[in-house]
């Protein structure tokens, strides 16, 4: 079956992801993708489509909208991106995707079974927090998992997580997509795949949008937790694959 078929199929499923939780959408694309087209092409076309899916989850949530909870993520991910290019040069990237991938299904699936642990932190942990997304993404391309935790730990309702992840997911995903432009790494082939793949993404946005004002704040944090836990576990795989 034809990718521009196929490609803009999975990303309606993620975009659903993405609008009803906030984040996923490469968690579920990623694998599907790899399937079909190449792992750079599936990229690129991923990066773009996290553009239009998180422009509009900031567009649905822009009342929950706070530069205060956002720019402390996106000001620490700049030097930590610098960071874990530099990291990587040094150190086992399958080692530090394990690790991670150890302590997010940990920590997620203590969550699972025990009452929820919120801090309320000092916002200023966000800059740890966006260092330390910066850099992992810049190591082994899957820095989502510490802000995530960090802004579950905060104990933001959920439009207001929704509306962090998203803020600071499009500032991420924007220069992620310039500097594959600058690289070359976006082609006309992966830019056609994405213009097939614009309307369902919002669709599935969309929709998963509506689902989740259907949705507890006690059933919203167990998604989470259950989608953190399976992300643990695809990393530990990726680093022993």
């Amino acid at each position: 079956m034809s990718a521009f078929l196929l490609v803009p199929a999975i990303f309606l499923i993620a975009g659903l992801l993405q609008g009803l939780t906030g984040f996923g959408s490469a968690l579920i694309a990623m694998p599907l993708l790899a399937f079909i087209i190449d792992i750079k092409t599936a990229v690129a076309v991923c990066t773009l489509c996290g553009i239009t899916i998180n422009l509009k989850m900031c567009c649905n949530l822009r009342s929950n909208m706070d530069s205060r909870k956002i720019l402390p993520l996106i000001i620490g991910s700049i030097p930590g991106a610098v960071f874990g290019t530099l990291a990587l040069k040094e150190v086992d990237g399958n080692l530090i995707t394990f690790f991670l991938g150890f302590l997010v299904a940990g920590y997620a699936g203590y969550s699972l079974l025990v009452r929820p642990i919120v801090l309320k932190l000092n916002p200023a942990w966000g800059y740890l927090s966006g260092f330390l997304t910066g850099a992992i993404t810049a190591a082994v391309s899957a820095g989502g998992p510490p802000t995530i935790i960090y802004s579950s730990l905060m104990g933001w309702k959920k439009d207001d997580f929704k509306a962090t992840l998203s803020g600071f997911f499009l500032a991420a995903a924007s220069m992620a997509a310039l500097g594959h432009l600058i690289s070359g790494l976006t082609t006309f082939y992966s830019f056609q795949l994405f213009l097939a793949s614009l309307l369902p993404v919002q669709a599935g946005v969309f929709i998963g949008h509506r689902l989740a004002g259907k949705v507890s704040e006690d059933l919203y944090r167990r998604i989470i937790m259950i989608l953190l836990v399976f992300m643990g576990i695809m990393l530990i795989f990726q680093s022993t694959g």
